[in-house]
């Protein structure tokens, strides 16, 4: 991801620009990769557990990475034909998202309002 960064600095202070598909994956990476710090801390403070952990990581993490290697490997190296898979990649992380979503809006994994095993808020 820096040397990613760094090179586009290095191409900016050469006087040349740096291609578009190049910006693009990298920004798409950057930013998921912050997502992925989130989901991180709210996957676990949610209960969130099973298949349905199984199913907000895994798709997460294939969205995370095949959406900006679609990117750079398809304009970057000229194979084309995986540029409809970012489709596929972006639904991928819509979906896990959406889980989160829900287990957001229902208050917990288990629907209880907070997150499994936590313990209630003392009166005091």
């Amino acid at each position: 991801m820096m040397t990613v960064g760094l090179y586009q600095n290095f191409l900016l202070a050469s006087g040349q620009a740096a291609p578009p598909w190049m910006v693009g994956g990298h920004a798409h990476l950057g930013v998921l990769s912050i997502l992925a710090v989130v989901l991180g801390f709210a996957v676990p403070a949610l209960g969130v557990v099973g298949r349905l952990r199984a199913a907000v990581s895994g798709l997460f993490v294939v969205g995370q990475w095949f959406l900006p290697l679609t990117i750079w490997i398809g304009e970057g190296a000229g194979v084309t034909a995986l540029m409809p898979t970012a489709f596929l990649w972006g639904l991928c992380l819509v979906v896990s998202m959406l889980l989160m979503a829900y287990v957001s809006a229902v208050g917990g994994a288990d629907g209880s309002g907070h997150a499994a095993g936590a313990m209630p808020l003392a009166d005091d």
